[in-house]
């Protein structure tokens, strides 16, 4: 099978390469390599949808600076194009995560095995990987945890690892909910629910830590909810926004009762954590 190569140049490159990958995976996009200020995504020639990529990248070019070109690829070893481009993360000198190809590390207390596949929350992206920082720093033995949107459901997996007395992982996409089921048998833990749905599941529910890594649109739409469902002294951790966003972030969790504890950034992604 032949495939199209499309290489977009996207300025700035950090935020808009995730908002690229979303919108392409939506019109067909199977894969995509990183290589700044390059973003390479690929499709099955006979798939290519000129009309659908045209839109996305109007889309694209409300927000961003993108050049593009495209060239047809005779055909190849997928899985090992994608594994030479594919590197573990090391978020501390606890944790790693890493694909199913890399070999285990014995280094690491927490060595996460991710079958990232279309799923947000390989740890790649700063926002999961600062979320994984947050986690790694906290004692969370005998707590109860939630993972709101997650992805891979890599932040549940930790929590589990790190001896949380329940785990409880949402995210609204059924290809994410899928991949986290897998990832959670892959890594041979058991989680108290993996669900598929929003916010809205939240309801007569509590948890001691909540873990939320969406953006900020939907923190600030469902925020109440999750404060609802903090148990008394529980704190709640917030990422998927940038720096600017916090005050705007801040002043809505502040409203809602809670106390601010502290935040962080990487390239401009914020983590910010509060306490009921």
């Amino acid at each position: 099978m032949r495939y199209l190569e499309c290489r977009l140049a996207i300025v700035p490159y950090e935020e808009g390469k995730e908002v690229a990958i979303a919108w392409l995976a939506d019109v067909g996009f199977e894969s995509f390599v990183e290589e700044s200020p390059l973003l390479k995504a690929y499709i099955p020639e006979e798939e290519f949808d000129s009309t659908c990529f045209r839109e996305v990248l109007e889309q694209l070019e409300q927000s961003f600076q993108v050049s593009w070109e495209t060239e047809v690829i005779e055909e190849r070893n997928w899985n090992e194009e994608w594994e030479m481009s594919y590197e573990d993360v090391i978020v501390d000198e606890e944790v790693r995560v890493r694909a199913p190809f890399h070999e285990a590390d014995e280094r690491f207390k927490y060595d996460l095995e991710i079958e990232p596949r279309m799923s947000f929350g390989t740890a790649h992206h700063d926002t999961t990987r600062q979320m994984l920082a947050v986690l790694s720093e906290k004692k969370v033995s005998g707590l109860s945890v939630l993972d709101m949107g997650c992805g891979t459901g890599v932040i549940a997996i930790l929590a589990a690892l790190k001896g949380a007395v329940s785990v409880t992982a949402i995210d609204n996409d059924e290809w994410a909910w899928q991949n986290s089921l897998d990832n959670v048998k892959r890594n041979g833990v058991t989680l108290e629910a993996v669900l598929l749905g929003d916010a809205s599941l939240l309801r007569g529910k509590s948890w001691d830590l909540i873990m939320a890594n969406i953006n900020r649109n939907i923190l600030l739409q469902d925020m109440s909810l999750y404060v609802e469902a903090l148990e008394p002294s529980g704190e709640l951790w917030m990422s998927g926004f940038y720096e600017e966003d916090l005050p705007q972030i801040r002043g809505e969790a502040e409203r809602l009762g809670l106390t601010y504890l502290s935040s962080r950034a990487s390239n401009r992604w914020v983590v910010a954590g509060f306490k009921k």
